[in-house]
């Protein structure tokens, strides 16, 4: 069957599944098994939704989906109506990326007042995710990653939370929201260091910590250095470690040739992503600053 012959045949279950709805409403229709016609209307819009979806109209499929997630709702069937507004977001998702979020949030509200908030957090994380890549609103973003950590954390979910608390960290530093960001990076380095499993990442942390303090104050970053040694002695040999050091020494010196060198040599071995990229760029500028000052 082709996709006009699916979407016909959805909207007739469409039209089906109205009919129902009204006539359960109706007086008679209330008293005469009002609840099971409202059973079979979620029914019917839910297979209305799967052939618009295969019919790739992601849109109505969405539109019924969240017509089956009211009914739900109004039957009291609280689990099935938050299932089916996940069903509407995903499918609204590449369609109208605002109106999948604001089913995502009607299940979010539905899955926190169960108690499911490892479910909540999950879907908070789907919602960060679409303000990040369809929307590029990253305060929105943070503010939903940062939820999610709220609730894994409530749940003992500690990594699951962790990871989230990374992102907004990234995020912070790069809106230039430094203190924000190295608390994080300091809570979650803490965290790993004391871990079997996630003592060798502890290094990464600290060293996204440092270069956070460099942005505020050469001297924070110099004293921050001293204290994440003193607390992970592993960190001291590690090369991102030296680094720091190596760049401090540059930057006391104000030579931005040396600090070049030293940023070029770590990423031979260790290739830089866009993150490092942006950050010691940043500081680079601060040197090129004061240069241009004292001319």
């Amino acid at each position: 069957m082709d996709n006009s012959g699916k979407e016909k045949e959805a909207m007739a279950l469409m039209a089906e599944a109205e009919k129902k709805v009204k006539s359960s409403q109706s007086f008679f229709g209330s008293l005469f098994g009002g609840s099971s016609k409202m059973e079979d209307a979620c029914e019917m819009y839910g297979r209305a939704a799967n052939m618009f979806k295969m019919a790739k109209n992601w849109s109505a499929a969405g539109n019924a989906f969240s017509q089956a997630a009211l009914l739900h709702l109004q039957i009291q069937s609280k689990h099935d109506a938050a299932t089916n507004f996940i069903d509407a977001g995903n499918a609204f998702k590449k369609a109208d990326p605002q109106e999948a979020i604001n089913c995502l949030n009607r299940a979010i509200e539905i899955y926190t007042d169960m108690g499911r908030f490892t479910i909540a957090a999950k879907h908070h994380i789907t919602i960060a995710e679409i303000y990040e890549t369809e929307l590029v609103d990253i305060d929105k973003a943070i503010a939903h990653y940062e939820q999610a950590a709220d609730y894994y954390k409530g749940e003992e979910s500690t990594s699951s939370a962790n990871k989230c608390l990374l992102k907004v960290a990234s995020y912070a530093a790069q809106l230039e929201q430094y203190p924000k960001a190295i608390e994080i990076y300091e809570q979650v380095g803490t965290h790993a260091m004391d871990s079997t499993l996630l003592k060798y990442s502890a290094k990464d942390y600290f060293f996204k910590a440092a270069l956070c303090h460099f942005c505020i104050d050469m001297l924070n970053a110099k004293l921050a250095l001293q204290k994440y040694e003193e607390m992970f002695p592993a960190f001291s040999d590690s090369r991102e470690c030296k680094l720091v050091k190596k760049l401090l020494d540059a930057y006391e010196e104000q030579n931005v040739d040396a600090y070049t060198d030293s940023v070029k040599e770590y990423d031979t071995i260790s290739r830089l992503d866009q993150w490092l990229t942006t950050m010691l760029l940043r500081i680079k500028k601060t040197i090129q600053d004061n240069e241009s000052d004292l001319r």
